[in-house]
């Protein structure tokens, strides 16, 4: 390499250096043969005190961890799973203590409760925090705030004042593309039913709200009958069946979130209505996915839950070092219509594989 090559003249010198030094060696160590080797105080105190600031400075990268916990809704599904991959890429590239938590199902608002006390008692800085009772989270999300602790508010809003910033779906908005994604694909007269969950979720009610809204403004389309089941897959399958059977008029059925979704699909699988009834979920599930392409699903409405756990834990990582003011109350995450038409596209398969994505 050019950059490397010496003249000829530094390669002499070189050569004659290393001719020369065995005996500069040789004459050194006559020279000193015998005479003991002298550290001054000087040299020793510098030293010691490089070794005490090199241990502070190891105790104080240590002690410099500020510590996050995020309480889910759930730690199953496949949307939380997502979620918690991007919060702990945050805490990883913001070198925070990240602790995950969640109750078993998502009608535990009790259990989140007790989760964000003990979050406090074992000296969290920051919760990051989805709700399962819009109302009935908010006074313990009150008690961690008087207690110095920073509230990030991702996917389920919770009634506080003391939240510094929302990450999530509008999930208004994404009620009413569910229902237009019925609308433009759905000729005539639509007969609306719903699967929906826990009636104090508020991103639950949102979509419901924004779906209803935009059928009523369409003239052609009423809801049939609502059904609030439990988040949970198989309740929520027999749940849909009951109601498909209740009311043989529905043609277009919608569910809310993940599990809903999942089980109001195999509802749809388990009476052979595929053909007659056009079913909308939400977010990207293996059963739901498989039910694109065998025809018991015709449109999913998918969220982006690894951007919520990752901007959720950024956002607290900036509240805890004085960069509050950079944030926005309220950063609404990418959601889009999946169907058969967009399926194998990059963009598709990005959105629906997202979590096996950012593992590998």
């Amino acid at each position: 390499m050019r950059g490397n090559r010496e003249a000829p003249s530094r390669r002499e010198q070189a050569r004659r250096d290393s001719r020369e030094a065995p005996n500069r060696r040789e004459r050194a160590r006559r020279d000193n043969r015998g005479a003991p080797r002298r550290v001054g105080p000087r040299a020793l105190c510098a030293a010691l005190l490089l070794a005490w600031l090199c241990g502070c400075g190891a105790d104080a990268a240590s002690s410099q961890r500020r510590s996050v916990v995020l309480v889910a809704k759930s730690t199953e599904t496949e949307f939380w799973l997502s979620a918690f991959a991007g919060a702990r890429a945050a805490a990883t590239e913001y070198n925070l203590e990240l602790t995950i938590d969640g109750p078993e199902t998502e009608e535990d608002y009790e259990t989140q409760n007790r989760m964000i006390a003990q979050a406090v008692e074992a000296g969290a800085e920051a919760i990051v925090f989805s709700a399962i009772d819009y109302e009935k989270n908010a006074a313990a999300i009150d008690a961690a705030a008087q207690k110095g602790v920073r509230i990030v508010s991702i996917d389920s809003g919770v009634g506080s004042d003391q939240v510094s910033a929302y990450i999530g779906t509008d999930n208004y908005a994404a009620g009413r593309m569910a229902a237009q994604a019925a609308l433009e694909r759905v000729g005539g007269p639509l007969h609306v039913g719903v699967i929906n969950y826990d009636e104090s979720s508020a991103n639950g009610q949102e979509r419901e709200r924004g779906a209803v809204d935009s059928l009523n403004e369409s003239g052609r389309a009423q809801v049939t009958a609502v059904v609030n089941t439990l988040t949970d897959a198989e309740m929520a399958r027999a749940d849909a069946a009951a109601l498909l059977l209740a009311h043989p008029e529905i043609n277009v059925l919608m569910a809310f979130n993940e599990p809903t979704s999942v089980g109001a699909a195999q509802a749809v699988r388990d009476l052979g209505l595929s053909d007659s009834v056009f079913f909308v979920g939400f977010d990207s599930n293996v059963v739901t996915i498989d039910g694109l392409q065998d025809g018991c699903v015709d449109a999913l409405i998918v969220q982006n839950p690894y951007a919520m756990g990752y901007l959720g834990v950024e956002s607290a990582y900036k509240l805890l070092v004085g960069q509050g003011g950079e944030l926005e109350p309220v950063v609404d995450t990418s959601t889009q219509i999946i169907d058969r038409e967009n399926f194998f596209t990059m963009d598709g398969q990005k959105a629906l594989f997202a979590f096996d994505r950012y593992q590998n």
